[in-house]
Order: C-alpha cells, then sequence, then structure tokens
C-alpha cells in the first residue's frame, strides 16, 4: 500500500473561489482545485503522492497521519472564566456534569 493512502485528503466546494479544492491538513497547507470534482481528487492524490516524494528525498519526516493516530479524547480548552462560569451553570441546570455538557455541546446533541 502507498504511503498515500494513510493520509487524509478532502475536497469540498468552495463557494468563495467557486471551485473544488483539494487539501490534504497532514501534509501542505495549499492544495489544488478545479471544475470538476472528481478530476481535483485524482489531483490531489498525484500532489500528496508528489508532496512524500519530496519530503523522502529530503530525508524529511513524514508527519503522523490522522488515520493512523490513536486519541485519548482528551484535550485542554481554556476559555474567559466568564464563559466556564456559564457551562457550569448551564451544565447544572440540565443535570449533567460539566465534561458531558460541553461533550454534547460540541458533538451537536
Amino acid at each position: 500500500m502507498k504511503a498515500k493512502k494513510h493520509y487524509l485528503k478532502l475536497v469540498e466546494w468552495s463557494a468563495e473561489d467557486r471551485c473544488y479544492v483539494g487539501t490534504c491538513p497532514e501534509l501542505m497547507l495549499g492544495g489544488v482545485h478545479g471544475d470538476d470534482e472528481t478530476r481535483v481528487y485524482r489531483d490531489l492524490c498525484e500532489a500528496v503522492e508528489e508532496v512524500i516524494a519530496l519530503k523522502k528525498s529530503m530525508g524529511d519526516p513524514l508527519p503522523e497521519s490522522l488515520a493512523d493516530k490513536e486519541f485519548s479524547g482528551k484535550f485542554v480548552l481554556r476559555v474567559d472564566p466568564q464563559i466556564h462560569r456559564l457551562l457550569a451553570l448551564r451544565a447544572l441546570q440540565e443535570g449533567e456534569s460539566l465534561n458531558s455538557y460541553v461533550a454534547a455541546k460540541l458533538a451537536g446533541v
């Protein structure tokens, strides 16, 4: 299996650019664009392959793939103390822990 298959490749319509934009967030800041979604995906796959080859030829390590990464489910989020207070109050009103309340809000529940 080629290394490119492990990296996240996204093709999305951009209303601002009025075209499809393909990106690979783990490997490159920019991306590819065009009017044909399928062609943009093919071009993106080629670009990913080229970036991988370039990094290997320069001896640069490849970044960890999000597809292969294990997430702990924990992260620290810093917010204004007033927002923290408001969230704690709302969680209490809902009869939930602050963690459960915020996790549900982040999940869109």
